[in-house]
């Protein structure tokens, strides 16, 4: 029985000094959590790109409506009235930085024919402040001896954080 019992009491003295042992330390890190909640984007348009009444040409031309609003009549065209650049206020975080993007061009319709626009907003990036807007220009090819008529189209513009 005594060879039992050593063999007992040795076994319990090397299980008792494994977990014993002080040689081997755990080790531990923190590390913290984030985010960034930031509101909604909202886009509204508050005005229309428009290019007003065009008298045409025996030649195709163009007529330019800057970002600004701010009308040039292609030679052998005559453009009267007021025009306009496509507005859109925007609402998003104040300081951050909002990417602003139009459809690269629009067709106008009126009824089978037809005139495109090509466009370009008044900046590619704005930080936000509160109230934020941007405009949308567009230079309008006229046909030569272009149908006469109300042409209308529509495009899209995007706002998205960067």
């Amino acid at each position: 029985m005594t060879n039992r019992f050593m063999k007992a009491a040795l076994a319990g003295t090397v299980f008792a000094a494994a977990f014993a042992s002080t040689g081997a330390q755990a080790a531990t890190a923190t590390a913290t959590a984030k985010a960034q909640i930031l509101k909604q984007i909202t886009v509204t348009k508050t005005a229309d790109l428009d290019f007003a009444t065009i008298i045409t040409g025996a030649a195709a031309s163009s007529v330019i409506v800057s970002p600004a609003g701010v009308k040039t009549c292609g030679a052998g065209l005559v453009c009267t009235g007021t025009v306009a650049a496509a507005a859109f206020g925007i609402v998003g975080t104040t300081g951050s930085v909002v990417t602003l993007a139009a459809d690269p061009s629009v067709t106008l319709n009126s009824g089978a024919n037809s005139m495109t626009a090509t466009l370009l907003t008044s900046a590619a990036t704005r930080t936000l402040t509160g109230t934020d807007s941007f405009t949308v220009g567009g230079t309008l090819a006229v046909g030569a001896s272009q149908a006469d008529g109300a042409y209308t189209g529509t495009f899209t513009v995007t706002v998205n954080y960067q």
